[in-house]
Order: structure tokens, then sequence, then C-alpha cells
């Protein structure tokens, strides 16, 4: 059976889509990023953040090491290693030996502003390999979606590709960042008939209008009768704490179905970004602390043991 483990999200402590699929052919790693969101409620990331993210920052690289395959569904900082990475996201430099062995699926820069679109070309030249476009291929085993909205259909924000791994009758689908608030990408998860599919849930800390949010909710509980394993909604969503309250509200009407990446993984719950100002409130960090920390001269792990 195909084995897929998701190795960032929200519900676990970062802001990433990134999992790693087995099949009986490939080793997938799908969209190799991470981030803390640089500055919320006025608050840098707190050092239980950090230290999250330096947990999976290295768990993304040990399957970099394994992966035959890797995608890039876009080029947000989430969802790849940059050259010009905050010190919460993945270096490209210390990805980029790991990148020129497995086969790379990258998006065209379809919908892109130039300056995002830029990260595509600064990749394939650091990496030293060219690599096609492969919207709207399929190969059989994978499969991907040709550009599709990054949120809302009517509004330009860039666009996402999303991915199909089959291995016999398992089917897989990511679908990143769609937000669920389109009917296109929907639509193509449903032909792809995913029996697990992970999805990116709409940005509740952004305003959603109440008839668009009751529109995701008809989507959502479409595809949970679709994915018949796990509908895993995570990511936009789970910035805030109305979006956990909403996702629980889902999966009580889906049955269990729609769940979080956490609850898949079957660890626990940890809403960081959402719980930012909190954590400040119970530790107290330093003025310095995120100075030192890019310098290399403080642990975020160290702090977390000590506070």
């Amino acid at each position: 059976m195909m084995q897929i483990e998701i190795i960032g999200a929200e519900s676990l402590g970062v802001r990433s889509m990134c999992c790693y699929v087995q099949t009986s052919t490939r080793r997938v790693l799908i969209d190799p990023g991470v981030a803390l969101g640089y500055r919320r409620a006025g608050l840098l990331p707190h050092p239980v953040q950090v230290a999250a993210g330096e947990a999976v920052r290295a768990a993304i690289l040990r399957r970099l090491a394994e992966a035959t395959d890797v995608v890039f569904s876009h080029f947000h900082g989430d969802h790849m290693p940059l050259a010009d990475a905050n010190p919460y996201q993945l270096p490209l430099d210390r990805a980029r030996d790991l990148l020129r062995t497995p086969r790379l699926w990258i998006k065209s820069v379809s919908g892109e502003t130039p300056h995002v679109g830029a990260r595509r070309g600064l990749l394939l030249e650091t990496v030293g390999r060219p690599a096609p476009p492969c919207d709207g291929q399929d190969c059989g085993d994978l499969a991907f979606s040709g550009p599709m909205p990054h949120g809302p259909a009517h509004r330009p924000m860039g666009t996402v590709m999303m991915t199909c791994i089959r291995d016999g009758a398992d089917v897989f689908v990511h679908a990143s960042d769609i937000q669920l608030l389109a009917d296109a990408p929907v639509e193509q998860i449903m032909r792809w008939e995913p029996a697990v599919l992970m999805a990116s849930g709409p940005a509740l800390y952004r305003e959603v209008p109440p008839p668009e949010l009751e529109r995701v909710r008809g989507r959502a509980l479409r595809l949970a009768r679709q994915a018949r394993r796990a509908c895993v909604i995570d990511h936009h969503v789970l910035r805030c704490r109305e979006g956990a309250d909403w996702l629980d509200a889902l999966r009580a009407e889906s049955g269990g179905t729609i769940m979080c990446a956490a609850d898949f993984m079957g660890r626990q719950r940890r809403f960081l970004e959402s719980e930012r100002a909190a954590l400040y409130a119970r530790r107290p960090v330093p003025d310095d602390w995120h100075a030192r920390y890019a310098q290399g001269a403080a642990d975020a792990a160290a702090f977390c043991r000590d506070a």
C-alpha cells in the first residue's frame, strides 16, 4: 500500500504542505519548503515555532536524500527552498546538492508575477539541471493539473499545480494552495478519484464572505465523499483559531473523513502560528533573540528547554 507522510503543515506547527509519498516504484517529495509567517500581530516567530521549523527543515532534507522524484507546485517560500530565504525558511544552498539526483517535476510560470516566477529559473540554475514545465502531463502513475487558481478564480493571486500519484488502486492527490475557493480544482480532483486528498483550506485570518465560505463548505464535503480514506484540509485555514473551529465542525459533519494533517499523522495538533501571541505571553522572548538567532548565536531548542 502507498505510504503517505505529511512532513509539514500548520497543524504540525509550521507553514508548509510538504508530503513524502512512497509507492511500489517511486519515492515522491512534494513541495520541499517551510516557513513560519514572518510577522503576525507585530511579532516575529516565537522560539517554540522556530524549533518546530528546524525539525521540519531537517526532515525535508532527510527525505530529499531518499527521493526519486521532487514536485514543485508553485514558487512561494513555504513550498520550496529559496536563494534569499529568511532565517525560518529552507535555504536553497542546503538543498542544492540533494536536488541534483531525483527527477524534478516543476510547474510553469503561468499566472505568476515576474518576481515569483523568477524563482523557477534561479532554482534550476542553482541546481544545474533543466526541467521543462509539467503542467497538464499524465505519466500514468504521476499526473499533474494545469495551472489552477491560488485561491479565488476571479482574483489574480497566482496559480498552482496539483499532483496525483497512483499506485495500483491507491490514489493520492496533493492540491496545493487551492483554498477550496474555485470550482475548477475540485472538478479535476473528482476526476482523479483520490482515496486520500490533501488540500489547503481557506485563509480565514483574512476576510472570506459568508456566501463564499458556504460554497467552500459544500466543496469540502463533496471532496470528503470522494476521498474515502481521508480528506486532509490544512495550511491557510489553520493559521487562526477560527479556522480550527471551522474545520472541526466540518469534520463532525463529514463523519470524521475530513481532518487536519496532525490528525492524519496521529500526532498532537500544534497550531503554533495562531497561538503566537499566547506563546509570547507564556514565554517572553529577549528583544535581541531573533537577531542573535539569525547570526547563529541563539539556539531555539535550548530556549524551549530553558523557558
